[in-house]
């Protein structure tokens, strides 16, 4: 169910959500076209690119070269909210990038810095989008289920819509 948010609010709504959970699945596949998923901690959210840091020689670097096509898989439980992205993944060196979107948080991977000689970006730009944001309070949720047990309405279980960023 969605309220009404035009494609732009929607796009805004996605953005939002995935800043907000902060640490996503990442799905690739391999040359066997097995998936395989790691968590990645998002750097930001730009206009329609979220970016991670990687290991550029690592195993998804290595299979985001052989197909850009990746998943990501958002989740925040306690909060009710849910994403998945698809899109098209890109691995690359860029110093100044690099620099900007540092964390020291990221110093646990990287023990180099922004400047190591082995740290990549992987940027990921969104083609589309689904999303649910479900109401958190139990307060709702408790009024919500039994008006449909009562059978006077169905559940007002929140927000669910897809998101559209290639064709704007």
């Amino acid at each position: 169910m969605t309220h009404g948010l035009n494609d732009d609010e929607a796009r805004i709504k996605v953005r939002e959500l995935i800043e907000g959970i902060r640490v996503v699945m990442l799905v690739t596949s391999d040359a066997d076209d097995d998936m395989n998923a790691r968590p990645m901690s998002v750097l930001s959210v730009e206009d329609d690119t979220v970016w991670f840091f990687t290991h550029i020689n690592s195993p998804k670097a290595m299979q985001i070269g052989q197909d850009h096509q990746v998943l990501l898989a958002c989740a925040n439980p306690s909060g009710n909210d849910y994403v998945s992205v698809r899109g098209v993944a890109r691995v690359f060196q860029d110093q100044a990038k690099q620099a900007e979107l540092w964390t020291e948080a990221a110093r646990i991977w990287i023990p180099g810095g922004a400047a190591s000689p082995n740290l990549g970006l992987i940027s990921v730009k969104m083609i589309s989008a689904e999303y649910w944001d479900e109401p958190t309070s139990t307060a709702r949720f408790a009024l919500s289920y039994a008006k449909a047990l009562l059978g006077k309405k169905p559940a007002d279980l929140g927000e669910n819509a897809k998101v559209d960023f290639h064709n704007r």
